[in-house]
């Protein structure tokens, strides 16, 4: 048996034992699909000659294949999962980000790693940007070519449509966090600057009820909440690490912590409504906790800041990527 396997049937045997300690009944484990990152698109892209012409490969999680020349990138194979590797666009000028790619493990397979680093971008040899991007990855589609860099989220489609009731997010991790104490913002056309706080990663799971308008808008209720934040590096992988899905209004709950809340209308994320047209998620209130589940979003990211800020150096690996019920 390969390393692999055995690592995954060891993982879910442990999985369930935990659910027999804690006094659960059998619980049942089921992989989210391509959530073993064992399969990588390989894009060849070469960057526009204003900007040096360098020839970047970019990774996508999606049946392998190698994928050569500048064509926007849809989701593949079947593969729900989408990630800040992106190819843009803006006026004839092509440019990519990398910042997630496969990565294989001393104990065998094959993660996601997610970094956060400075992208240097030397514009006809005489203008040098340099922009902090962070690598993330996530349940949804990417609108690719990017034809701007104003509102990121506005250019994804956050979510998939998903009725089951979990209640928790199963997956291994490992975590090195940034040397700095301060986190770092850098758009690339202003200076540099350092932003109190110490930056971390962080893994969510939100469930929502969604519905839309006669005018197109989209709103939802939040249903299921689960959500962590990791400061501290882990001297090796945390394996069957869970979050705990909580349903209904969790605000006055002792667990309760304020980036768990609602998503705010500025922050909103996006979806595609029946037009056809990418629309802000407008959430409005929490759901009754038995409120039937319409949209599952999943997140993980080596960072959870705001665009081009964060903790530089930051690394964040993730693997076996799955629900339990």
């Amino acid at each position: 048996m390969e390393m692999k396997k055995i690592r995954e049937s060891v993982f879910l045997t442990a999985v369930l034992a935990l659910g027999s300690v804690c006094g659960l009944s059998a619980q049942r484990v089921e992989p989210i699909a391509f959530g073993d990152f064992e399969q990588w698109v390989t894009r060849e892209i070469k960057e526009s000659a204003l900007l040096g012409g360098k020839t970047k490969m970019v990774y996508a999680i999606a049946p392998t294949r190698y994928i050569k020349g500048n064509k926007a990138y849809k989701n593949m194979g079947g593969s729900p999962w989408a990630s800040s590797n992106v190819m843009a666009n803006v006026m004839g000028v092509i440019k990519t980000s990398n910042t997630v790619r496969p990565e294989k493990r001393a104990d065998g397979g094959t993660c996601a790693r997610m970094e956060t680093v400075i992208e240097d971008c030397c514009v006809l040899g005489l203008m040098n940007l340099h922009v902090l991007v962070s690598g993330s990855i996530f349940l949804g589609e990417i609108d690719e070519p990017i034809r701007s860099t104003n509102d990121p989220y506005s250019k994804m489609e956050m979510g998939i449509p998903f009725t089951k009731r979990p209640v928790r997010l199963i997956f291994d991790y490992k975590y090195k966090a940034s040397p700095d104490d301060f986190r770092t913002q850098s758009t690339g056309f202003s200076p540099r600057k350092k932003l109190p706080g110490r930056d971390s990663a962080e893994v969510y799971i939100l469930l929502q009820h969604r519905w839309e308008d006669a005018d197109g808008n989209v709103y939802a209720h939040r249903v299921g909440t689960g959500r962590e934040r990791y400061v501290k590096s882990t001297p090796d992988w945390v394996n069957g690490h869970s979050i705990p899905i909580y349903y209904g209004d969790i605000t006055g709950k002792s667990f309760y912590k304020p980036y768990m809340g609602l998503i705010s209308e500025e922050s909103a994320y996006y979806c595609r409504n029946s037009k056809g047209k990418l629309v802000p998620v407008i959430e409005v209130g929490w759901g009754a906790a038995d409120e039937p589940v319409t949209h599952m979003l999943v997140m993980a990211s080596a960072t959870c800041g705001t665009a081009y800020v964060g903790g530089l150096g930051s690394v964040f690996w993730i693997d076996n990527v799955a629900l339990g019920y």
